[in-house]
């Protein structure tokens, strides 16, 4: 069904798909590596604020029990995800219901509509014990029927705009962001523009996701973030993204890529700060945070080589500059990149450098 809010689809890239060598299914360890903090945050937030009192059964005495994810990709970690909160979600309700009346699950994955479907369910584990189905399009507009949700989670989704803020691109604007593909933080009217398109979007996800999730039903987000006080250039991911930037001005300088393409090219990212989350959800009222915690991926801690960082860049960014730049340069522009990289990673990675962070958010839907 069309609505006001599902008409407008922004411009999306999905990961790179399938299961090869470049896939992001390959190439996803790093996010796989925050489920291993975040299990045991899940498991005390599920059973210290999940209410069943929340209606989930039927007229046949069942509880169908409705879980999605928003932002899957094309898997495993997803799957991962899933199986955590499907076991904390049992031994909550086995708890509270002595003779349980029988509990199902019905597990929706989404992602945009370029997002590899095809890979995510062929590779879904046989022994899965909930019904799977999947669900293209935009989580930044409403994606289900009101009120049929349960929980809903989101893990390095959010920290992507629907869109780059127009007045970076705009040369007559005072946001225009030339000679940087990034919210660096350190031009002010730069990073207004995109604080004020990451405060719209976030308002778009939770208005829509309270319409769909049930009172008192739960949301888990884990998204990339900023210490307060850190901007983005001053961290291990900003310097990496500059590196890489400035790998696109050196291939302009040198006639592969048009300078006019380099300066039109910002990446649609945007690292919050805790302040900056906690603000925005308390405004939007239709949520209250139950916990909210800054964590270190455990990634982080180690020495990652230089074909791993080119490897996940890739996995990541390769659609984006596809359809950008064209896909006849993308070889030719991670190429680069990787010789760059080395020749500078002693200075990336000096162990001085602050890290950014992943923010852990608990929401409870509000009872109206």
């Amino acid at each position: 069904m069309e609505n006001e809010e599902t008409k407008t689809v922004p411009k999306s890239w999905a990961m790179v798909g399938g299961d090869g060598p470049r896939s992001y299914a390959q190439n996803s360890s790093y996010q796989r590596g925050v489920l291993d903090v975040v299990n045991e945050l899940m498991n005390e937030g599920i059973k210290e604020t999940l209410d069943f009192k929340s209606p989930c059964f039927d007229s046949s005495n069942v509880c169908t029990f409705r879980i999605a994810d928003f932002g899957c990709s094309a898997g495993p970690n997803t799957f991962l995800a899933m199986e955590k909160i499907m076991e904390a979600v049992e031994q909550k309700y086995h708890a509270q219901f002595q003779n349980s009346p029988p509990l199902e699950f019905q597990v929706f994955f989404n992602d945009v509509t370029g997002n590899d479907f095809n890979t995510l369910f062929k590779t879904l584990p046989s022994y899965q014990k909930y019904f799977a189905a999947g669900v293209p399009g935009t989580f930044y507009g409403r994606l289900f029927p009101k009120s049929t949700l349960h929980l809903a989670y989101s893990s390095y989704s959010l920290h992507w705009l629907s869109k780059v803020p127009e007045e970076v691109v705009d040369t007559k604007s005072p946001a225009w962001n030339k000679g940087s593909i990034q919210c660096r933080g350190t031009a002010k009217e730069v990073a207004k523009a995109y604080s004020a398109q990451f405060k719209t979007d976030m308002d778009n996800f939770l208005n829509a996701r309270a319409q769909e999730i049930i009172g008192g039903g739960l949301m888990v987000i884990i998204t990339l973030g900023l210490p307060n006080g850190i901007l983005l250039s001053q961290t291990v991911a900003g310097i990496c993204n500059e590196l890489f930037g400035s790998c696109l001005i050196d291939m302009a300088k040198l006639g592969v890529i048009s300078e006019e393409k380099v300066d039109s090219f910002n990446l649609p990212l945007y690292y919050s700060s805790a302040k900056e989350l906690e603000e925005i959800i308390k405004n939007n009222g239709h949520f209250c945070i139950e916990r909210m915690n800054m964590l270190n991926n455990p990634m982080m801690n180690r020495k990652l080589d230089v074909q791993f960082v080119i490897s996940q860049f890739r996995a990541i960014f390769q659609g984006l500059l596809e359809e950008h730049f064209g896909r006849d340069h993308v070889d030719k522009i991670f190429e680069y990149f990787a010789k760059k990289f080395a020749e500078n990673y002693d200075s990336v990675f000096n162990g001085a450098t602050p890290q950014h962070v992943d923010h852990f958010i608990l929401l409870k839907r509000n009872i109206n």
